[in-house]
């Protein structure tokens, strides 16, 4: 990690070399992570036997969170801002949708805490929402432009 004198400018920020904490290659690897996880617990759950209507959205949520986690370690650095907010638009919206389910309900369902994986997908799309915010805003500060 660089170091920062006290007082200067730059004392209230963390810098770290290509390779440190604050590198986009980490976040973006454990944004796609997130994204890939939560799309295989979706799928585990179609496997398992949820249909219908919810087996049906889980299959989209399976075959987005691929697709979006393929565009997140794909983009170019002018696209990266795009595709980090995508998959949080999306990983938040799954976490929102399963919340919902908890506690209202959600399109006529209620879930509990105790179905299949429930408790892990909170984990899973919680710290992949936490990752995603922070490569979001890594690449805002990396836009052209700025410097």
């Amino acid at each position: 990690m660089g170091t920062v004198s006290a007082g200067s400018p730059d004392s209230c920020y963390v810098h770290a070399g290509p390779s440190g904490l604050l590198s986009p290659v980490v976040w973006r690897v454990l944004g796609a992570l997130a994204l890939l996880s939560m799309g295989g617990i979706h799928l585990v759950l179609v496997f398992d036997g949820v249909g219908g209507v919810l087996g049906s959205l889980f299959v989209v949520d399976a075959v987005g969170g691929l697709l979006l986690a393929a565009g997140l370690l794909a983009a170019p650095p002018r696209l990266l801002l795009l595709a980090s907010l995508l998959g949080l638009m999306f990983l938040v919206g799954t976490l929102l949708a399963l919340v919902l389910a908890l506690t209202v309900g959600l399109l006529g369902m209620t879930e509990t805490l105790s179905f299949t994986l429930v408790p892990t997908t909170l984990v899973v799309e919680s710290v992949g929402t936490g990752a995603l915010v922070v490569m979001t805003v890594l690449a805002f500060g990396m836009r052209p432009g700025r410097g």
